[in-house]
């Protein structure tokens, strides 16, 4: 069973930048895509960014396109968030997950990491 851990979230003024990181439990495990997603209270979980890994090919939620860069780390074997600009409405918890297949849903999902973003 694969495990993800999130880690980086945290408390930051608007207009501040905070990293987030995704740590994966095995390092060859075969996976399809790996995204962030972030729920915050009261609202859907929605999907942040996404990368599809074979071919590094990466996709933006429109509210956070040109602020955020999902990417990944080969070396540490993490898929990172980096959060630029943040706004008080990016306020949520963030989860890492990861897609084995090419239908279907995620596999596996991370437990989630505290973004507080004050005005």
């Amino acid at each position: 069973q694969v495990q993800l851990v999130e880690s980086g979230g945290g408390l930051v003024q608007a207009g501040g930048s905070l990293r987030l990181s995704c740590a994966a439990s095995e390092r060859t495990f075969s996976r399809t895509r790996m995204g962030w997603f972030r729920q915050a209270p009261g609202k859907e979980r929605e999907s942040v960014a996404v990368i599809i890994w074979s071919l590094g090919r990466t996709y933006y939620a429109d509210s956070v396109k040109g602020r955020f860069t999902i990417s990944r780390d080969n070396a540490k074997n993490t898929v990172d968030l980096q959060m630029n600009s943040l706004k008080p409405e990016d306020t949520a918890v963030y989860y890492c997950a990861a897609k084995t297949t090419i239908a279907g849903d995620y596999d596996y999902w991370g437990q989630g990491t505290q973004v507080t973003v004050s005005s």
